[in-house]
């Protein structure tokens, strides 16, 4: 068989030159092989979004809000976001807006999705956006990403961003979007795997541990204008790399901390400069290795016991994303639910 004109000009080049090709084809697939794990591992959830068949609209259920303290401080947002084109939350992103807004009645609950429409508009028809729209502290709106990032150091990166493909780019604009926000804004950012077990509203200029080693930023509570979330913003640009997961999210809040410390390791400083990080059991309790003891059966004293020290409990979606459970299973994350978003939980039983 004839061997092809591109094999014997590989053959024929120079040592050098051969180094060169075999570097370069290397590469590519070390870059395909990246992508097909990260959408194997990370990419559209499944069984985690709405069957087919379920109602567009559901009664609103008598909801008792617990009455704030009137020792509380001046109510501030909490955010989420939404950065795909996605409308139709899925139960746990049901759950996660519903545990905020039971624990927070006397904050706005703004949860932020790209693809609802401009303008006044009606919001879509679907069992997320009735249910949520159900709690008179939630608001959902328009995610502007363009001007949200306008007249900040992400905006040129975001406006050259839309014009080149990179693996990562959803994951990535949350980092954005979030850091953003809480500069310009102030309050709380969650991410939409999170479950609430009681009021955020003291917590300020503030970060989780994920680890010994890394921080992570699917909780931040920080000021409006705050320096720290300028520098990484800052940071996000000067050293932007897209192709490797992590690096604008806990990567980039774990190098910031250090300088913002002038620290080399996380276990030196937990505090400095008007800025905390909270331990691990503040947020990730559950490390993301032991993910599947959210789909365990526990018994209710461990319960009480493990959470002891938690503000709200991170589920790791990423990974536990299309694992199934009876709503009315003793698993733990069944039980969480159950307790702490029971509006999403009773649909759960109805309809999953």
């Amino acid at each position: 068989m004839p061997i092809p004109h591109d094999c014997l000009r590989l053959l024929r080049s120079t040592p050098k030159q051969r180094a060169c090709t075999l570097f370069v084809i290397a590469f590519k697939l070390t870059c395909f092989t990246s992508l097909v794990i990260y959408w194997h591992v990370g990419g559209e959830p499944k069984g985690q979004g709405q069957p087919y068949g379920l109602p567009a609209a559901i009664p609103c259920p008598h909801l008792a809000l617990p009455t704030p303290p009137s020792s509380s401080p001046p109510p501030g947002n909490i955010f989420f976001l939404e950065t795909s084109d996605r409308t139709n939350p899925n139960f746990l992103f049901m759950c996660s807006v519903e545990s905020a807004a039971r624990a927070h009645p006397e904050a706005r609950v703004v949860v932020l999705m790209k693809g609802l429409p401009e303008g006044n508009a009606s919001l879509p028809r679907n069992l997320g956006v009735s249910l949520l729209s159900c709690f008179h502290n939630v608001r959902l709106q328009r995610l502007d990403l363009a001007a949200l990032l306008g007249g900040t150091p992400l905006a040129a990166w975001h406006a050259s961003a839309r014009r080149r493909w990179e693996p990562y780019l959803l994951p990535v604009l949350s980092d954005a979007a979030r850091i953003a926000l809480l500069w310009k804004f102030g309050g709380v950012y969650l991410d939409t795997d999170f479950i609430v077990l009681r009021s955020l509203r003291h917590l300020s200029n503030a970060l989780g541990t994920q680890s010994r080693y890394v921080l992570n930023g699917a909780f931040l509570a920080f000021e409006r204008g705050h320096e720290f979330m300028a520098l990484c913003m800052r940071d996000f640009v000067a050293h932007y790399n897209g192709w490797v997961w992590g690096h604008q999210g806990p990567q980039l809040f774990t190098r910031v901390f250090k300088k913002w410390c002038a620290t080399r390791s996380l276990s030196e400083r937990h505090s400095c400069r008007g800025v905390t990080t909270l331990p691990r059991e503040a947020f990730y309790p559950i490390p993301w290795q032991n993910w599947k003891r959210y789909f365990e059966d526990i018994g209710p004293e461990e319960l009480s016991r493990l959470f002891n020290a938690t503000y709200a409990v991170h589920v790791w979606n990423k990974k536990s994303q299309g694992t199934r459970i009876e709503a009315t299973s003793r698993a733990l994350l069944a039980q969480l639910q159950a307790r702490y978003c029971p509006t999403t939980h009773q649909a759960m039983k109805m309809y999953s």
